[in-house]
């Protein structure tokens, strides 16, 4: 099992961080190139740039909670949510998916592998 994760391209792990502006407000985030992807995956499914996504979640959260504690961490395990999400979307049958949300995969009954993605990683951009 570990070699599938220790074979894994060190680019994906590797951190990056970018500057984005939150009302006016500029803020650094740091996080991993992979984590990165995924959320401009996730901007590009709400049709919307990376940093409007990142506030839309930050105003969100504030909203919600009336803070934002550590917003970095929020954006890993959003990341993590959002392709746990699109596991359970495509195990289901396509008449399940249509009527709501995917149901959670339970990690007890069967471990389902993260599979990189078969293009290279989005890392040029910043």
């Amino acid at each position: 099992m570990c070699e599938f994760f220790v074979k894994a391209d060190p680019i994906l792990y590797e951190q990056r961080t970018r500057t984005i502006r939150i009302h006016s407000v500029l803020t650094s985030i740091r996080l991993e190139n992979m984590v990165w992807d995924i959320l401009a995956e996730m901007a590009e499914d709400e049709g919307c740039t990376t940093n409007a996504l990142l506030v839309q979640f930050h105003d969100e959260i504030l909203a919600h909670r009336g803070e934002v504690p550590n917003f970095a961490s929020f954006l890993r395990v959003t990341s993590l949510r959002y392709l746990w999400r699109k596991v359970g979307a495509a195990e289901q049958p396509a008449d399940a998916r249509a009527v709501g949300e995917p149901s959670r995969p339970n990690a007890r009954a069967r471990v389902v592998p993260m599979v990189p993605p078969t293009v290279a990683p989005r890392v040029a951009r910043s």
